[in-house]
């Protein structure tokens, strides 16, 4: 039967209609089908971390991500959250553990909580100089210790240098050892800090970061301690007047993985990752190195009273902590093996990634 479009013009809309609806419906599952394929090819890791943005630690993950992106095609993908948006740093490794977070950047000093052998890398002058602590993280010893946390759920990838901690101080400079009795110091959570205070004559008094600044201005402690760019970034040098370079602790940052999230890694992927970590490790060197100088500078420019004591005098009163953990084997050969280590030269730096 012929049709005609002019007799019928409703008619034809109509059978235009028809056609078209199965002609749509595919389109549109394949719209569907192309979408979901694609998200499934795409990973994401989600990190986060307590730092400012401005810090060259959360600077060096932002480089890592856009590495991890280019190498992988997109296809893995790391979306960063700063500034305590997912809690403090032990909140983290616990989101972690259960692998409701993909990664983090903690301090050593927090990670003993959770893996005790790190505990090491906060006792006080256990490093001859920064020479001996690169050879350290970036030799066995490191790559031990990063895997210390395995049957903890946190798999570790690196170290970040996080310089030397030093004292500061609001009402009285601390020039000598004898300078801390009586003075409350804010630590962080970890035994390791409070025997290190207590063994200058000073009382520890954990406190968290974010409270930090109040509770030097209050009275609530009379200093802390920390390096140089924290410090400066905390804008603790508006209350604390006096900051000592004792440099007694050279306490690493580690960037752990969930090992829940490391294990759902194909062999590729995890090579992506590893090599950006490795990348950003060296750029986050020198960023730090960087951000040391410019703090200083910004702080005696602020009218901050710098002061460099005698550090012998300082370390020969945590010299019994090591004796302590005589009781505690694995710390103890841990204690014994840094000891030993032997630096290299003075330029030291990571051969995985020495041509970037």
């Amino acid at each position: 039967m012929f049709f005609s479009p002019s007799s019928n013009p409703k008619g034809l809309l109509k059978l235009v209609r028809l056609f078209l609806k199965p002609a749509s419906l595919l389109l549109a599952l394949l719209l569907v089908a192309s979408s979901c394929q694609q998200i499934k090819q795409t990973k994401e890791i989600k990190l986060a971390h307590t730092l400012d943005m401005t810090h060259p630690v959360h600077e060096a993950m932002v480089f890592m991500a856009e590495r991890v992106k280019e190498k992988s095609g997109g296809k893995l993908t790391i979306d960063i959250y700063p500034n305590s948006q997912l809690g403090t740093e032990r909140e983290c490794l616990e989101l972690l553990q259960i692998g409701s977070l993909g990664m983090t950047k903690v301090s050593a000093a927090v990670m003993e909580g959770f893996s005790p052998n790190f505990k090491v890398l906060s006792l006080p002058y256990i490093f001859k100089d920064k020479d001996h602590y690169f050879q350290v993280l970036e030799g066995d010893i490191g790559d031990d210790l990063l895997q210390q946390g395995e049957k903890y759920w946190l798999h570790g990838l690196t170290f970040y240098d996080a310089g030397s901690r030093s004292f500061y101080s609001t009402k009285k400079p601390i020039r000598e050892p004898r300078d801390l009795k009586g003075m409350k110091i804010r630590v962080q959570d970890s035994k390791t800090a409070i025997d290190m205070v207590q063994s200058f004559g000073g009382s520890a008094t954990p406190v968290s970061w974010g409270e930090l600044y109040t509770g030097l201005q209050q009275g609530v402690v009379d200093g802390a301690e920390n390096n140089a760019p924290s410090f400066f970034l905390s804008r603790h040098y508006e209350v604390a007047k006096y900051y000592t370079l004792n440099d007694h602790t050279m306490v690493p940052d580690i960037l752990m993985i969930s090992t829940k999230v490391w294990e759902d890694l194909t062999p590729q992927e995890k090579k992506w990752l590893t090599e950006a970590v490795e990348e950003s490790a060296v750029v986050q060197r020198k960023l730090w190195a960087k951000a040391e100088e410019e703090a200083l500078a910004a702080v005696t420019k602020a009218g901050i009273e710098i002061i460099r004591p005698d550090k012998e005098a300082f370390s020969k009163l945590v010299e019994p902590m090591y004796q302590g953990y005589k009781s505690e084997p694995e710390v103890y050969e841990l204690i014994q093996r840094i000891k030993a280590a032997e630096t290299t030269s003075s330029n030291h730096i990571n051969s995985k990634t020495s041509n970037l």
